[in-house]
């Protein structure tokens, strides 16, 4: 998965300030294949704010979404 197509769907489907839930129904409804592992990424970390925190899953909100790319290295020729 590039960051490029990444950083597509979460500037596509604007997750930043909004309800949880309501993210969650629409990166399930997404027809990119990209939107699955940052769909498991958004229940990962909800699961993990009402488990260890006890948070309310309705009262959720994703406050920031960023996508950084990786270290790039190029081949060398001998």
């Amino acid at each position: 998965m590039s960051a490029n197509k990444a950083e597509r769907v979460i500037e596509i489907d604007q997750i930043c300030v909004r309800l949880y839930e309501d993210r969650r129904m629409r990166l399930e409804l997404m027809p990119y294949r990209v939107g699955y592992p940052i769909l498991k990424l958004v229940y990962s970390a909800a699961t993990n704010a009402i488990h260890n925190v006890g948070l309310n899953e309705a009262s959720l909100i994703i406050s920031k979404a960023e996508v950084v790319k990786g270290y790039y290295c190029e081949k060398m020729k001998t």
